[in-house]
């Protein structure tokens, strides 16, 4: 499949600013190249074909664990082996370009994984880092299924920072759709799926080294 480098409007990357400006996380329909993510979802489900995706777990370091009953999805990180993902990494490069030259964050580079949740599976409520240690900075989710109905579930339900019991937005979870938060903020979940669901994960991060250690680790 031929694809296009695909880029993100002017009009989206200021709403994208505005959004987490004013409340601390954005959502969009439509945003990613379509062309672009049917081929990030055929290659996740090629991957899920061959069992060459890896079970997810919780925390980092020694604090790492698989718990089912909390996360359910495997994983697998872009490494840049594909088109399809060398031009999802491009776009989100722009992203953080405009992040940093529009709020002044220091964004040190981006990481991102396919996410792959089976029927049944979920994520409980979380936050992707912890306020006044954290060097993912800003969170992303990109949705790859086409397609996909009230009834499949698998929504993400993001939550008020200041009342963690209230929800404040659900993303359903459909092909071209963009989620972007900050990453310390915005308590967030995973409902069950009923069908396959396929999404890209990702994080901008700030560079948190001190005193020798080297953090993000490569």
């Amino acid at each position: 499949m031929s694809l296009a480098i695909p880029s993100l409007s002017p009009a989206t990357l200021t709403d994208l600013v505005d959004a987490l400006v004013e409340r601390g996380w954005y959502l969009g329909e439509g945003v990613i190249d379509a062309a672009l993510c049917r081929a990030l979802h055929d290659e996740l489900r090629e991957r899920v074909a061959c069992q060459a995706m890896q079970a997810a777990g919780i925390g980092r370091g020694e604090a790492h664990s698989l718990r089912r009953d909390i996360r359910g999805d495997t994983i697998h990180w872009l490494d840049r082996a594909t088109t399809a993902q060398r031009h999802y990494l491009g776009a989100m490069a722009e992203l953080q370009q405009e992040l940093n030259r529009a709020l002044y964050l220091g964004l040190f580079e981006f990481e991102a994984h396919f996410a792959h949740y089976g029927p049944g599976t979920f994520y409980r409520k979380h936050r992707d880092s912890f306020r006044g240690r954290a060097n993912r900075v800003v969170s992303t989710v990109c949705y790859l299924n086409p397609d996909w109905g009230p009834a499949d579930g698998g929504e993400m339900v993001l939550y008020d920072p200041e009342d963690e019991s209230r929800e404040v937005a659900r993303v359903r979870p459909e092909a071209g759709n963009f989620a972007c938060f900050l990453a310390d903020r915005v308590p967030h979940e995973v409902l069950p799926t009923t069908r396959p669901r396929a999404s890209i994960a990702g994080w901008f991060r700030r560079n948190a080294s001190l005193n020798g250690i080297i953090d993000p680790a490569h």
